[in-house]
């Protein structure tokens, strides 16, 4: 019995060494793979084995140029690999095989398994897809701006409305103004056993909702290495476009500028009007939110960029302190991802510090609490610490 359980346990450890290894004379082994083994070693060899690197001369290595067998590959993997690992392996495929191609076929969209990182890169070959194609590829990216909407919608509704609440209290709100569960919870004292009902002697509303109570700007770098942060924040804005008590504006910039706040009400028509890559120019970016800045000391203007700037620096610097000069809050998010630490021009942020404009890294998670820190004017330099964020300082 003991030399049966040693034997499979041999063996095992073999099948993992090959399928690690790859086959072929190096792999000293000598195993042959059978059923779905094979298949997964096939899918495996197609992406990482000889001549499917970036340097080769067959950059589709063994996956050829045939949509049909890459959506046959695309199966493959997730049949065999958890979701984690298919994003891992369609990113790699991307980079290494060259399938950008590939990418405007609609049987080939059909079979990827979407996340954030695709819809960035559909969303960059949107402007070159055929319109069958396009039109499949709006589908993928809205599974995944509806999964993100799920998941964000309800803090950023939370967040931003309870700080306005906090911000402005309304002890005399009109009728469709009441907050009806802050009234009850206030009147609960006044409740009448014999009529069953609560006399709501203090009325305690949202504000103002014929008009907005903060003017959020939006202005995002739609440079190529911004590609994710772009697309969260076309959810964002549509999030926030949703609330009547702010005013959203989204501009999209690379080295021209784009209002997209029209299009707010369906973040899949915000994406598809980036145009990702090209220059930066947040000079003009600031010159054209300044502009649309009417109620100074109630505009928030949120810039998402790296902070490379491809202009003139200084007009640049310049814009940004007449901004803040006016009592706009601004605060620069040098990504709005989860890709972790980005590159980031660090003489930029250190210049914005010292206008009182913080510079930091923001995960999805984390933009509801910021936006509501902003709203109540906290320090968000300490907001941002407390989030064991790094903050850019002033050198």
């Amino acid at each position: 019995m003991s030399m049966s359980i040693s034997m499979t346990s041999d063996d095992e450890r073999l099948r993992r060494w090959r399928l690690i290894l790859g086959g072929g004379e190096a792999d000293g082994i000598g195993l042959s793979l059978h059923g779905a083994d094979q298949t997964m070693d096939q899918a495996l060899g197609a992406l990482y084995g000889s001549g499917s690197g970036a340097d080769s001369d067959d950059r589709r290595g063994g996956l050829g140029s045939s949509a049909p067998r890459v959506a046959r590959w695309l199966g493959d993997i997730r049949t065999y690999f958890p979701s984690s690992v298919v994003r891992v392996m369609q990113q790699d495929a991307l980079e290494r095989l060259n399938l950008q191609q590939m990418l405007m076929e609609p049987e080939m969209l059909e079979a990827i398994e979407p996340d954030v990182h695709m819809v960035a890169t559909l969303v960059s070959l949107s402007r070159v897809m055929p319109d069958q194609t396009k039109a499949t590829a709006r589908q993928v990216v809205a599974r995944v701006v509806q999964e993100l909407q799920r998941k964000l919608a309800n803090p950023t509704r939370q967040a931003v409305l309870g700080s306005l609440n906090r911000a402005i209290r309304n002890r005399r709100p009109r009728h469709n103004e009441i907050d009806w569960n802050r009234t009850i919870r206030a009147n609960l004292k006044h409740y009448q056993p014999e009529y069953r009902t609560i006399i709501p002697e203090v009325r305690i509303g949202y504000g103002r909702k014929r008009s907005s109570l903060r003017d959020i700007i939006l202005c995002v770098d739609q440079s190529g290495s911004m590609a994710t942060s772009v697309v969260y924040s076309g959810i964002f804005g549509a999030v926030l476009a949703s609330l009547p008590a702010v005013s959203t504006r989204m501009v999209v910039f690379d080295t021209s500028v784009v209002d997209l706040s029209e299009d707010l009400q369906d973040p899949v028509d915000v994406l598809f009007g980036v145009q990702l890559g090209g220059g930066t120019d947040i000079s003009r970016a600031l010159a054209y939110c300044q502009e649309k800045v009417t109620r100074p000391r109630e505009t928030i203007l949120v810039l998402i960029s790296d902070l490379y700037e491809g202009g003139n620096r200084e007009e640049m610097l310049k814009r940004a302190a007449a901004l803040v000069g006016s009592g706009v809050q601004m605060v620069a998010l040098l990504a709005l991802n989860d890709d972790g630490a980005p590159s980031y021009d660090r003489h930029v942020t250190a210049e914005l510090a010292g206008l009182g404009v913080p510079s930091f890294a923001c995960t999805p998670d984390l933009f509801p609490d910021l936006m509501a820190a902003t709203i109540n004017r906290q320090d968000l330099n300490q907001w941002a610490a407390s989030q064991d964020l790094v903050v850019a300082r002033h050198s």
